[in-house]
């Protein structure tokens, strides 16, 4: 399975930025074609050391590297990255990667 994780940091509004992802953001997500799973992170995103300046954590699976890329090549996942710049002003990091279990 591929995943895409996304570290969205603080925002300079948490409640805008929960509103707008809610709302906008999550349904966009999850229009992309080959997506066979979504979770997001509930309550605050900590460290082994304590608290981060990480406000949410979002996990996209799919079946394989290529359907992820291929997803997020597609219109439906330029609109959900281009939606970025909407709310998350405190920015995101994404990573993607290919899994295996072990």
């Amino acid at each position: 399975m591929a995943k895409v994780l996304v570290m969205y940091k603080k925002p300079k509004s948490a409640e805008a930025f929960d509103k707008h992802y809610a709302a906008v953001h999550i349904p966009l997500a999850k229009k992309i074609p080959g997506l066979k799973k979504y979770d997001i992170s509930r309550g605050g995103v900590g460290t082994p050391a304590g608290p981060s300046d990480i406000h949410l954590v979002a996990t996209l699976h799919f079946d394989s590297l290529d359907a992820l890329k291929a997803g997020m090549a597609s219109p439906e996942g330029r609109a959900a990255g281009g939606d970025l710049a909407n709310f998350a002003d405190g920015g995101a990091d994404l990573y993607l990667f290919d899994t295996k279990e072990v």
